[in-house]
Order: structure tokens, then sequence, then C-alpha cells
């Protein structure tokens, strides 16, 4: 009896974690400018990477809304600036944990 018990209770928390994980696909901008550039034309781009460059926060722009990265993930996004990516992690409110950061197909 013990061991359904327990084995119950691993089971619903893998399944936990799982329905926690996200993946979402935008465009990495920057906070200073935030859902101007979700259309990431060329002048989009350019100033997502002059203004992350200059010290703002990087940005996942994705249907309208704006998400933040956390501390851990902010530095891959960065790395991303004005590109259109996919992210995958959770989300919680509006920052992201990224688990991985890649190129959109």
């Amino acid at each position: 009896m013990k061991k359904l018990v327990i084995g119950s209770v691993m089971m619903v928390s893998i399944f936990a974690v799982g329905a926690m994980a996200e993946e979402l696909t935008g465009f990495i901008g920057d906070s200073n400018c935030g859902a101007k550039h979700e259309a990431a034309a060329a002048k989009d781009v350019a100033c997502a990477k002059g203004c992350i460059k200059k010290g703002a926060d990087a940005v996942l722009l994705s249907n309208g809304k704006v998400y933040k990265f956390d501390a851990d993930s902010a530095a891959k996004a960065k790395e991303h600036a004005g590109e259109k990516v996919t992210v995958n992690g959770s989300v919680s409110d509006d920052v992201i944990t990224a688990t991985s950061i890649e190129a959109a197909k």
C-alpha cells in the first residue's frame, strides 16, 4: 500500500512539472520600447539591439504581451536581441524562466 501511495505521488509530481512548461514564440525586444517592436521590421531589430546594448533589459514580445526574463535567463535572451525566437521554459505572471531560446523556424 505504501508503495502505491508513493508511486502515485511521484506520477502526479511529474505531470505537474510538465504542465508548467511552456513554449512561446515571439520577438526579443527591449524593455524601453516594449510592444512597439512586435512587427520585427528592420528598424525594430536595430532599435532593440541598440537599446539592449545600452543597458535595457531584453523582453519577449509574443501575441501582444510583453514578458520579462528572470535573472538566469536574461543573458541568454540578450544574445538573441532583435531575433524571432522560440522560448521553452516556465512562465509565472509575466516572467519567463527559460530552459532554451532558439531561433524560430
